[in-house]
């Protein structure tokens, strides 16, 4: 389906009023109207060095997010008597939900001593907002400072030292939250995307010309009166041989056992194509310069991603990534 759905489909790595009244104020409400799934549904498993479990918190555009937090596990044994820890939010690739690899990344983090909460985006998995799987460069940039939020009122994290992590497409929306949020004093980006300059620009900039995007933005813009619920981007079911590696990754990812997860947009049908509209219009690393805090970009030595950062990177282990929000979360 033209151009622009061609190019959704390889993105895989990729304000109620409130009164007192209202039911979505307490949490247990909040996880009434979600209806959370509380048995373990990840697709990795649970590890006896952390305590888990589920949180929901609202944004400020009044969208309630669902999330898992995980504890280290020595640290919930003392019930509160340890000293306050630094924490970290993580979400990605753009797409996917919790129940997959930011989870893991959360998990894993906790295990090295961490608070951690790994949320579903705004429209996305567990978290409200219709219609679903719907994209939008503010809204989700405002989910990671609405997860600073969570965490800084957490009575065993230090406020002081929070931190986040973006996978792939999130990763160009976690700079874009560090450069406006102040709070958040160190931010990793992995494999990272700018999904508004491969909204704007396609892959590897291969159309980055106003003629393209003018192509683009009519296609868009018909798509809004001709089906506007219309979904792309989701993973092919069956990739012809020929296909990139990574779109190879991606199904080997996505849709097999290792990684699948019916909430997932990636898994299934993508999400909402004229979200792209508002993504192909705005550009997230602009201010990324003046951000103050550490940042940190990593990239496998053959992530096709690689492009946006400019130097060849090769994947840092978990270790490596604890030292590195442990030096700067001080």
């Amino acid at each position: 389906m033209k151009k622009v759905l061609l190019t959704a489909m390889l993105l895989g790595g990729m304000l109620a009023g409130c009164t007192n009244s209202n039911k979505q104020n307490s949490t247990e409400d909040m996880r009434q109207e979600l209806k959370l799934t509380q048995e373990w549904d990840k697709v990795f498993p649970l590890s006896d060095k952390v305590s888990h479990r589920k949180v929901t918190f609202k944004t400020q555009y009044g969208l309630i997010l669902a999330a898992d937090l995980y504890t280290p596990a020595a640290d919930e044994k003392l019930k509160g008597k340890s000293e306050k820890l630094p924490a970290i939010a993580v979400s990605g690739p753009f797409g996917a939900v919790k129940e997959q690899c930011s989870g893991l990344y959360a998990m894993k983090m906790a295990e090295r001593g961490f608070v951690t909460l790994a949320f579903d985006p705004s429209y996305t998995g567990e978290s409200s907002g219709e219609p679903r799987r719907t994209a939008s460069p503010d809204i989700n940039t405002e989910d990671f400072m609405a997860a600073v939020d969570f965490l800084s009122k957490q009575d065993n994290v230090d406020a002081g030292k929070i931190g986040i992590i973006g996978i792939c497409g999130w990763g160009g929306i976690a700079l874009n939250a560090a450069a406006a949020d102040t709070r958040i004093k160190a931010t990793v980006a992995s494999t990272m995307y700018d999904m508004t300059r491969v909204s704007g620009n396609d892959y590897n900039d291969a159309f980055d010309n106003e003629q393209w995007r003018h192509r683009n933005r009519e296609n868009l813009s018909k798509q809004r009166l001709e089906d506007p619920d219309a979904m792309a981007g989701g993973v092919l079911d069956t990739v012809p041989p020929q296909a990139p590696n990574f779109v190879h990754d991606y199904y080997d990812y996505y849709k097999t056992e290792r990684g699948y997860h019916k909430r997932s947009g990636n898994s299934n049908d993508g999400w909402r194509v004229i979200g792209t509209l508002g993504y192909a219009n705005s550009r997230f690393l602009y201010y990324i310069n003046e951000i103050r805090s550490a940042v940190l970009v990593m990239h496998g030595a053959d992530a096709h991603s690689r492009y946006f950062e400019g130097q060849p990177k090769n994947m840092i282990p978990w270790d490596k990534l604890a030292v590195f929000f442990k030096e700067n979360l001080k």
